[in-house]
């Protein structure tokens, strides 16, 4: 295999395997930028980018639905305020009952799976008389929205382990409504 050589006047690898990251790509950054910390359901990613989607869905999506006669415009809208809502609610109950949290954690998951599902449907009935980009636009934030919940459901179980919250009893459950 073809190693890869930096080029100075294209300021880019050529050729061969180029690194994953940013080794040699000269893209580091001058300051350091700790993460903001998360004090709310609301500073989390896998909360903003669903509920910018359900948005965008209700916006610029449904009106052209509605005029389409699409069968299933409120389940989808519904569909689409749930991953948001679901993020929310594991975020709260993981402390009270973290099973149940997890749970509603991988609710959302499922849910922005099927969000991908109504969305491509949407795009095979109706491919030229809806805006195509943002469909898959918005097909692609589900995804990575659904990826990142994932990480986020290792982090809190790897987190409860580190922790000892297991060990203690912390959010053993018999939580209920």
């Amino acid at each position: 295999m073809e190693e890869k050589k930096w080029d100075k006047t294209r300021n880019e690898y050529v050729g061969g395997y180029k690194p994953s990251g940013n080794f040699g790509a000269g893209t580091y950054k001058k300051t350091f930028t700790p993460k903001r910390p998360v004090k709310t359901f609301r500073d989390l990613d896998v909360y903003q980018k669903p509920i910018e989607c359900a948005v965008l869905i209700s916006k610029n999506i449904v009106p052209t639905l509605v005029k389409l006669k699409y069968a299933y415009t409120e389940r989808l809208m519904d569909c689409s305020l749930a991953v948001p809502l679901f993020v929310a609610e594991s975020h709260s109950l993981r402390f009270a009952d973290f099973a149940l949290g997890v749970g509603y954690l991988e609710k959302a998951m499922s849910t922005s799976n099927k969000m991908v599902v109504y969305l491509e449907h949407i795009l095979g009935l109706y491919g030229s008389k809806i805006d195509q980009n943002l469909i898959e636009d918005l097909i692609g934030r589900y995804t990575e929205s659904r990826t990142k919940m994932f990480h986020l459901e290792k982090s809190w179980k790897r987190f409860r382990t580190e922790y000892g919250d297991e060990k203690e009893k912390k959010g053993a459950g018999g939580f209920k409504y």
